[in-house]
């Protein structure tokens, strides 16, 4: 099995080899003419040593509806107005354009688009070798990405739903994380998966996979998680010129949410939380659509005196243990909020970290907010049930900051 997946990725690369002068390394020399500079964006919007780089902030996106306590917008230059999937395209089809060795693969992202039209003209721009439709079958083509980045393309693969990358887990597991180490550092693996997940709209159990909890465990694979247009934008673009494999969490219910995004070029760093709101009583620490349950939260908790510092965590592996632990020794407090499982989750992984790393610092111990360990059911209101809402984490940091 695993010579055929490699042979099929070979052909696979080969898809330009009528023209192998084009297939260069990647370089800012082919970015589109209106991307003339890039932006690295960091929470802290320090300044970083790099040619040509200009450092811009990744806070921008606080709802207008939540109360904050400074205006961290930063103008950087003129901007765009794009939906969060707009921005996943967008981000894509820039890095396609600038190295021809980046394709796509997956089910139903050629012509139609992809579900959720994230790769939505890609095909009539680029072809259908570059963008590639597959069988259902996710464990052959997750497999075929892989021994195409072995061989030196950076292929993009698209799950229509992230809980059917279940299928794929031994490619993902035994092949994408480990081929760099069980090769000796000869191969390494360029590849990126991205798909909707997260807890939809009475969707059912099956598609309402939160498989952070089940990547987490494996060597040599990154994480991250997107909450907005800007940064799933920076994220998507950093995430295809890494040379590690990433996986790309997308929330299926946060993909018509609007931003205005620079017109510059950006990326974002994949191992940098986000700090959406700076504060001094407690720390909340969450990612993806608890985002903005925290944020509706934090209106309230504001009301009633509290002020609470929000941290979108953004990489799920590695932690931004920098980051977070410069919260947790101003605050002393913590509330993780998550919408993964209890059992398990990013949550628990966290709250080890906080604990080994942060010991000293803490006040009261670090609570954990997270979806119940049960089959997400089709009834949408015993569908709220299981998910944290704004309520509970009022009540949980009245809690911790008593």
């Amino acid at each position: 099995m695993s010579a055929t997946i490699h042979g099929a990725a070979t052909a696979l690369s080969t898809f330009n080899s009528v023209d192998s002068k084009k297939l260069i390394s990647p370089c800012r020399t082919n970015l589109p003419a209106r991307s003339k500079r890039c932006i690295v964006a960091g929470s802290d919007a320090s300044k970083r040593s790099g040619s040509r780089l200009r450092v811009g902030h990744s806070q921008k996106l606080i709802p207008n509806a939540v109360a904050t306590k400074a205006d961290t917008s930063v103008t950087t230059g003129t901007g765009h107005e794009l939906l969060l999937f707009e921005a996943l395209q967008e981000g894509l089809e820039e890095e396609m354009d600038r190295d021809p060795h980046v394709c796509v693969m997956g089910e139903d992202v050629g012509h139609y688009g992809g579900s959720y039209k994230v790769t939505k003209g890609l095909a009539d721009k680029f072809g259908d070798l570059r963008v590639l439709d597959t069988p259902i079958c996710e464990n052959a083509f997750t497999g075929m990405g892989i021994g195409a980045a072995m061989t030196g393309l950076r292929p993009v693969i698209e799950g229509m739903n992230m809980g059917f990358l279940l299928l794929a887990f031994n490619q993902i597991s035994n092949n994408c994380g480990m081929l760099h180490y069980t090769s000796g550092g000869q191969f390494t693996i360029p590849v990126v998966i991205r798909g909707p997940g997260g807890v939809g709209r009475q969707l059912g159990a099956e598609h309402s996979q939160r498989l952070e909890s089940y990547f987490q465990s494996i060597p040599g694979i990154q994480m991250v998680a997107c909450s907005t247009p800007y940064n799933a934008k920076g994220l998507m673009k950093a995430a295809i010129r890494s040379e590690n494999p990433v996986i790309l969490f997308e929330h299926v219910l946060l993909y018509n949410l609007k931003e205005s995004i620079p017109d510059e070029e950006y990326i974002c760093n994949l191992e940098e939380a986000e700090m959406v709101r700076p504060g001094e009583h407690i720390t909340i620490l969450t990612y993806s659509r608890m985002r903005y349950h925290v944020m509706q939260a934090a209106k309230t908790l504001v009301n009633k005196g509290y002020d609470p510092e929000v941290i979108d965590i953004r990489s799920l592996k590695p932690f931004d243990l920098y980051t977070i632990g410069n919260s947790v020794k101003k605050t002393h407090r913590v509330l993780i909020v998550e919408e993964c499982m209890r059992t398990g989750g990013i949550g628990a992984s966290l709250t080890a970290a906080i604990n080994e790393n942060f010991n000293d610092y803490l006040d009261a111990p670090v609570m954990c907010l997270s979806s119940q360990d049960v089959p997400t059911p089709y009834a949408g209101t015993l569908e709220e049930w299981t998910v944290v809402q704004p309520a509970q984490i009022v009540t949980a940091v009245e809690q911790l900051c008593q």
